[in-house]
């Protein structure tokens, strides 16, 4: 089964040519796959895919990409023993083959994990929810069943913030920006108030998600990156811009003092948050990875995912502008310094050059250059 990629798809980005990873791919059937999400496999021209089918009947499924050759990931995962009868339940939402996949049931989102590693998972879960229900600014699912392999949560019910932002027919302008308001006033309460004991308790559980961490963590993805590039001839420029860039924002990261730790929901985006009604509290979403990080580690998370839907046409320059700067605000409501905003968002930068889909290293490092020169301009 060959890879195949539209003209258009190469024409758009001059950069996207070396990309073994296509926009989409062909099938011997003749379903045409469209790949949403992309990871690097062990050896160096092998990827592990998330696709979408093309056509009336969505399905997402796993694939494997090995050196240009196309190939579906079977639903009986080894090392996801769970996945084929939890799949069965409702419909596969995402899936990172041999990591984890969640569900979307009637009533229930199910996650499913490799044998062993949903326990702490649900464990983290639950004292996460003891925080933030003590805050009461957000509403959370709760916990259904778990297992070894599986947790299945209850839903919020309403859009996310990313739903309202695609939705122009029904979704107002002040809406919209009344439902971002709300998350801003949310989130400053949530971090705001001093915790209790049960809450305080709580947060020094959680894993430590500092700087030097972070560095760290950015560096094994950059290694892992080098491991598959760097030995194509073809590709030294951008090995040495990747090498210099990461020594940059590595340097950046860790040349300021760290502003007090809180706690950090670990991928805070649009999609995280629920907008229930307006007299309820909003929704949160998937704060099983929750840590003690700055605050600026969530909030640059959000603003750079907000610049990768305006910059990919997802969300238009005006509610882009009106999340961006509740996002700004939030930060200087909770005193977050603007170096480590600036600092994670460069990281953060970093890590989608990293990301091996097209035309992503192009506009990361395009991204990188620009808030570079910005801040040169700005000290001067």
């Amino acid at each position: 089964m060959l890879v195949t990629q539209s003209e258009a798809a190469l024409g758009a980005d001059p950069m996207s040519w070396y990309l073994p990873v296509p926009q989409y791919a062909d099938e011997a059937t003749g379903t045409t796959w469209r790949v949403s999400r992309a990871w690097f496999d062990k050896k160096p021209g092998n990827y592990v895919l998330e696709v979408v089918s093309q056509g009336r009947t969505r399905a997402l499924r796993g694939a494997y990409l090995r050196q240009g050759r196309f190939e579906l990931v079977p639903l009986d995962d080894p090392e996801l023993p769970a996945l084929r009868a939890e799949a069965q339940e409702g419909e596969l939402i995402t899936y990172r083959p041999h990591r984890r996949a969640v569900v979307r049931a009637e009533g229930r989102y199910i996650k499913i994990f490799r044998p062993g590693q949903a326990i702490a998972s649900a464990e983290r879960c639950a004292r996460v929810t003891i925080l933030l229900d003590a805050g009461g600014t957000f509403t959370t699912p709760r916990i259904l069943r778990s297992s070894e392999d599986v947790i299945a949560f209850s839903t919020v019910p309403g859009p996310t913030l990313n739903e309202l932002s695609e939705d122009d027919y029904t979704t107002s302008d002040e809406s919209f920006a009344r439902a971002w308001e709300k998350w801003a006033r949310s989130w400053v309460a949530l971090l705001s108030v001093p915790p209790g004991n049960a809450a305080r308790s709580v947060l020094n559980s959680l894993p430590l998600r500092s700087a030097e961490v972070e560095a760290a963590y950015l560096w094994r993805c950059v290694n892992r990156w080098l491991r598959h590039f760097e030995n194509v001839p073809e590709m030294s420029p951008q090995v040495s811009a990747l090498r210099a860039a990461a020594e940059d924002v590595t340097k950046n990261l860790l040349r300021t003092a760290p502003d007090p730790l809180v706690w950090s929901h670990g991928d805070l985006h649009s999609k995280q948050i629920i907008v229930v009604d307006d007299r309820s509290p909003l929704g949160l979403l998937d704060f099983d990875e929750g840590a003690q990080a700055e605050a600026a580690r969530d909030l640059a998370k959000m603003d750079v995912r907000l610049e990768l839907h305006r910059r990919r046409n997802d969300l238009s320059s005006a509610r882009y502008l009106t999340a961006h700067n509740q996002v700004l605000a939030v930060a200087q409501e909770l005193h977050v310094n603007p170096d480590r905003f600036h600092a994670y968002s460069d990281t953060i930068w970093l890590r989608e050059a990293l990301v091996p889909l097209p035309g992503r290293l192009a506009m990361a490092t395009a991204v990188l250059d620009e808030r570079a020169k910005h801040y040169q301009t700005t000290e001067a």
